[in-house]
Order: structure tokens, then C-alpha cells, then sequence
């Protein structure tokens, strides 16, 4: 798989598109960092990791709430990164959706990296 993040995005918008409660993805730190900033957004209800023993490996076990996700996209690529400043973060929404960006104090909302005016890769947007 060249790019796990671009998975974990088709993953979350195929569930729900079909309605699943749950959906189950292979852990990584990067993942477990956007899904946490996800939950304090509203956007999913909860994650957890969770060892499968059958295969020797960690997995993610990401729960829905009632908040549709009506669009996810992965902004920056591996074939073609995005990098933003701290005085230039986008508002998706006019602020009511989500930008997800990889600063050097860890993976931040795009309110949170506005408010510490730090800049860093734009990894996602979501509402």
C-alpha cells in the first residue's frame, strides 16, 4: 500500500456511505493521530486499539456517531505534498468543517494550529 492515509479516507467514506456503526483499519501512530483529532471534533464517536492475535497485528475499531461525513478528502498527496503557513490555514466551511494538518507539535486541527500560529502539512479536510 504506497498510501495508508489515502486508505484510511476511502474507508471512512465507503462506511458511510453504507451506514456501517463500525469499521475496523490496520494501526498505525499517524491514523491514531487524525482519528483523535476527528473525536474532538464531533466527527467520530470513539476508537480504540485493539491487537489481533490470529495475525500478530494492531488494528484500529473506529465507531461512528450520528454527525454524517458528508466529504473527506485527502489534500496533500505523496506525489505531491501541501505545505501551509500558520497565518494561511484554510476554513473549510467558513469553519464549520475540519482541516487536519501535521505540525511539528503533532497532528492539530486547523483552529488548534491557527490559535499556537504554527504551520505544517495539510494532510486532510472533513465535513
Amino acid at each position: 500500500m504506497s498510501d495508508p492515509i489515502a486508505d484510511l479516507v476511502i474507508r471512512i467514506k465507503n462506511a458511510q456511505t453504507s451506514n456501517k456503526e463500525q469499521i475496523i483499519v490496520p494501526y498505525s501512530k499517524f491514523k491514531e493521530a487524525i482519528l483523535k483529532v476527528m473525536k474532538n471534533d464531533g466527527f467520530i464517536a470513539d476508537y480504540k486499539k485493539k491487537k489481533d492475535t490470529e495475525q500478530e497485528r494492531n488494528n484500529l475499531i473506529i465507531n461512528f456517531s450520528d454527525k454524517r461525513i458528508t466529504h473527506f478528502k485527502r489534500l496533500s498527496k505523496p506525489g505531491q505534498r501541501l505545505y501551509i503557513k500558520g497565518n494561511n490555514i484554510p476554513r473549510p466551511l467558513r469553519g464549520f468543517g475540519l482541516v487536519i494538518i501535521s505540525t511539528p507539535f503533532g497532528v492539530l486541527s486547523g483552529v488548534e494550529a491557527r490559535k499556537k500560529k504554527v504551520g505544517g502539512e495539510l494532510i486532510c479536510e472533513v465535513w
